[in-house]
């Protein structure tokens, strides 16, 4: 689905990313995840092709995104960014709406309204479509900007790629696990998902892989299990932690701190 060679970035001379290898399969949910810092949202704008210099080999569907055209990459890829405009004098429909602009000219048909009533229902929106945005919580402005990058990526087209930066902002538990279920969702028919994300324990209970960087370059990339061990996450993040089995997954469970007996 995804390849890219030797990707480094610097800002100002400052190296933020050097020479990243990373590999993503067909129906791979992939989490990257790492101390403030390490790069992690960076990475994703490069994948992306947000922040993509000439010389960066990435290669989408086995094309590098020069190659790709603008709307048919666009029904082909989504991304949710971590930062969104706080203030849009729109109603909710109106921004999930944007979601489709690929796909109409000027006027949306039955089917683009049917698909964004879906989307605002999956994402537990869908009795706010009527409302102001700017009068929302954060967490409901959060999964209004969900439901539109999803939106945007209902077609008929196989094996499509949503990024995500750190989705689950402001979202309480419920919330949290019904977007990641919705992602898992995603993957498991044939479309692979890269998503940046702080809690380690979500991100080993959902994801395939998982990319650990820190200070640009990459600790360890593999299965939840071999990732998550007490020698890697504690050196890490230089905070001491214990790994004990997930009682319902037996996916590697991260505590950190100290644990008392």
């Amino acid at each position: 689905m995804l390849e890219a060679h030797k990707i480094s970035y610097a800002h100002r001379k400052f190296s933020i990313l050097d020479s990243i290898d990373i590999a993503v399969a067909n129906g791979e949910l992939l989490v990257i995840v790492g101390p403030n810092g390490a790069g992690k949202s960076t990475l994703l704008s490069v994948l992306a092709n947000e922040a993509l210099k000439q010389e960066d080999a990435i290669y989408f569907k086995k094309k590098q995104f020069k190659d790709w055209d603008i709307k048919e990459l666009s029904h082909n890829k989504a991304k949710f960014s971590q930062q969104n405009n706080p203030d849009i004098p729109l109603l909710v429909q109106d921004i999930v709406l944007m979601g489709r602009y690929p796909y109409f000219n000027s006027n949306p048909n039955k089917e683009d309204w049917d698909i964004i009533g879906e989307t605002m229902k999956e994402m537990d929106i869908y009795e706010l479509k009527e409302r102001n945005y700017n009068t929302l919580s954060g967490g409901e402005k959060q999964r209004v900007h969900l439901a539109r990058v999803f939106a945007q990526l209902q077609n008929t087209l196989g094996n499509k790629l949503i990024f995500l930066d750190e989705p689950l902002n402001n979202l309480d538990v419920k919330h949290q696990y019904n977007i990641m279920e919705t992602i898992k969702k995603f993957t498991q028919q044939g479309n692979t998902a890269i998503m940046v994300l702080h809690d380690l324990n979500l991100a080993a209970q959902f994801a395939d892989n998982v990319l650990l960087i820190k200070k640009g370059k990459v600790v360890a990339n593999g299965n939840p299990k071999t990732v998550f061990t007490e020698s890697i996450i504690t050196e890490t993040y230089n905070f001491q932690c214990t790994i004990c089995p997930n009682p319902i997954t037996k996916n590697p469970m991260v505590l950190f701190g100290t644990i008392n007996n």
